[in-house]
């Protein structure tokens, strides 16, 4: 105990020292000029977001509604709908925003072969936003968004997984704006009942195929 004692009061004593020094007029005068860019930086930044907010009036229950997904602040949904808007009838479907977006591979074959897969140039800042609120979505336990990372990352990778991640939240912002429903999580379970059913579907169609019908009954 008294070890413990004497080596924090030897701590202190260094400490001490250590804060001892000479301030100078020419460093008063460097920490007044620091700390008043400091403070014009500050007020700056209160005008441009109280601006935002002011921009956003007609267009909060958008930004409200696009925050009950995983992953998206309020500025994030403020630079979404920035970029897209409300109205999504602008927008044919979904595939047409994602490929407006970037999010979607291009289309790059030749003679039958594939050359490439990278996604397309798109609105800069809308993608970015999107790939930004994709990974702390990704990391959401037992969400539809995790599983979805997972499955695409031992495949394709952690880069193209979250680019998808990305354009599935993309998919979701148009739907949840165009019907004004806020966001539903399919589950971390949607893959495994998809691709079972899935699969189910194949074999019968199969069946069908050879000429034979089939019951079926779960196990």
């Amino acid at each position: 105990m008294q070890r413990i004692q004497k080596t924090l009061e030897d701590a202190n004593v260094k400490l001490t020292e250590a804060l001892h020094g000479r301030v100078t007029a020419h460093h008063r005068f460097m920490l007044q000029l620091h700390l008043t860019q400091i403070a014009a930086l500050d007020t700056a930044v209160a005008d441009v977001e109280a601006r935002i907010r002011e921009a956003l009036v007609p267009f909060r229950a958008a930004v409200s509604l696009l925050t009950t997904m995983p992953g998206v602040s309020e500025t994030a949904a403020a630079v979404i709908v920035a970029e897209i808007g409300d109205d999504m009838s602008k927008f044919p479907s979904a595939g047409h925003l994602l490929s407006w977006a970037g999010l979607c591979p291009r289309l790059d074959e030749s003679a039958g072969k594939r050359r490439s897969t990278r996604t397309r140039q798109g609105a800069p800042w809308l993608k970015t936003t999107l790939v930004q609120v994709a990974w702390p979505a990704a990391r959401k336990k037992q969400s539809y968004f995790q599983a979805q990372f997972l499955r695409l990352k031992s495949r394709r990778g952690p880069k193209k997984a979250i680019v998808a991640v990305a354009a599935s939240m993309l998919t979701d912002v148009y739907y949840m704006l165009r019907d004004g429903t806020e966001f539903h999580d399919l589950g971390d379970q949607y893959f495994a009942h998809h691709d079972k059913a899935r699969l189910t579907n194949r074999l019968l169609t199969r069946l069908r195929d050879l000429g034979v019908e089939v019951e079926v009954k779960a196990a």
